[in-house]
């Protein structure tokens, strides 16, 4: 009884910054996943290890990820209509946490060979961790004002590449001694610790409605409604297209960057390490900046700014993966040094351009989110935000393996992510960030 009644006190005692930090407190415990699984270590591990080098490794990966964003894009509107109806956000959020937790640890007993096994508990983790950001960024409307949306969107994602680091710190020992699959449990526990403030002292949403009819049929309905009076929504529609696109370029790198550079630049583990250090320190200092930034001069404007240094970013890391490429050659004979270490340093810098702006482009779409959404649908249409930033998410990953597995070139399938971030920038010009949808 005293328990409850201290945990219910601090509930309902916690300032707004208290809550922030609580909330923030759960991205530095999730990027333990998406830095050990997903973008960096299993990635790499699945390619050389599981899939033993073969070519075909990247098409196995691009299906694997595409499938898992597919599904989770598919049950994301309408989970989140039936959290706006009443069951809340975080008992939604503890389930999808629970399911990402246990099926990274369960990756340690994949081994060589198993890529049917890999392929379906990282499947399972990954839907488990992108449905639980669902009901993760709907909380964030009801933690501030409009106006540091921004900028407490970009603490979260800031904390998040801290919590990289913190990661990356305490996996370190186990990379040297090449225990590789004892790193998944360790991001399994970092997640389970960092993820409990949330659980025990954020407020949930849950409302007591009469049950007249199933949670399902009223989440479909609702969607279905949303749906039929999707013009009433013009601006949310032309920026969740946008944020298509956008974070489809975005989620590319994200998955494939790791192999990238083991695979074209014959990175080792040790300069992997280097490359995902300077990515995440400066991805830091951008999530604050142009959190800061977006709350001063408009989440939009900030936003087609992040997306020029993306564009930038994409034809740099181009024109600097090959030897025989004149930039190459230009900084060779510059530096007087080899071409393998300019390789090397070239993409350290493109690991700083696009740390720089890899959570300045999320932070923002989440801030213009909030802005736009309408409160009495919030989780609703985050849900629809999971399901544009998804639905199509196949079509990023699979595009880059298709054209490394015809090509033989990952050079050329990274020249194509910058078409996304075009496309982006085309439907944001039609957004008025000051048009909040009304039912």
């Amino acid at each position: 009884m005293k328990k409850l009644f201290l945990k219910n006190l601090l509930k309902n005692s916690l300032s707004e910054k208290a809550k922030i930090f609580c909330w923030t407190l759960f991205d530095f415990a999730h990027t333990s996943y998406s830095i050990v699984v997903a973008t960096f270590l299993f990635a790499v591990y699945f390619k050389t290890v599981v899939v033993e080098n073969k070519p075909i490794g990247d098409l196995y990966w691009s299906i694997a990820t595409s499938l898992s964003m597919f599904i989770t894009a598919i049950i994301s509107p309408v989970l989140g209509a039936i959290a706006d109806h009443s069951a809340g956000n975080k008992r939604f959020l503890l389930v999808f946490s629970a399911i990402c937790i246990c099926c990274t640890s369960l990756l340690y007993f994949v081994t060589s060979g198993d890529v049917l096994l890999g392929m379906v508990i990282f499947i399972i983790a990954n839907i488990g961790y992108q449905s639980g950001l669902v009901f993760y960024d709907a909380f964030l409307p009801g933690l501030t004002a409009p106006k540091n949306y921004g900028r407490v969107s970009g603490y979260g994602f800031a904390m998040g590449y801290l919590g990289s680091f913190f990661t990356l710190a305490i996996a370190y020992p186990f990379i040297k001694q090449h225990m590789i699959r004892e790193t998944f449990v360790v991001s399994a526990l970092f997640f389970l610790v960092f993820a409990l403030p949330l659980f025990l002292f954020l407020k949930d949403s849950r409302k007591s409605v009469p049950h007249t009819e199933s949670f399902l049929k009223i989440g479909i309905s609702r969607v279905a409604h949303t749906l039929k009076n999707i013009r009433e929504y013009r601006d949310l529609t032309y920026f969740l297209i946008a944020y298509l696109f956008i974070i489809e370029g975005v989620n590319t790198v994200v998955f494939f960057s790791g192999i990238y550079a083991s695979t074209t630049l014959h990175f080792s583990f040790e300069q992997l390490i280097v490359f995902f250090i300077i990515v995440q320190s400066t991805a830091i200092g951008g999530s604050i900046i142009f959190g800061i930034i977006s709350d001063s001069i408009g989440q939009k404007k900030t936003l087609v700014i992040s997306l020029i240094i993306w564009i930038f970013t994409i034809i740099f890391a181009f024109l600097s993966s090959s030897k025989d490429s004149f930039v190459v050659i230009f900084f060779t004979n510059i530096f007087n040094s080899t071409a393998d270490d300019v390789l090397i340093y070239a993409f350290y810098v493109v690991g700083l351009l696009a740390g720089s702006v890899i959570g300045a482009a999320q932070c923002t779409c989440r801030g213009l989110m909030s802005k736009l959404v309408p409160p009495e649908k919030k989780t609703e249409f985050f849900g629809f935000y999971s399901f544009f930033g998804k639905s199509f998410a196949f079509i990023g990953p699979l595009v880059f393996g298709l054209v490394s597995f015809l090509t033989g070139s990952q050079r050329i399938a990274i020249l194509i992510i910058g078409f996304f971030f075009i496309a982006g920038l085309f439907f944001l010009r039609n957004v008025r960030e000051d048009a909040q949808a009304k039912t």
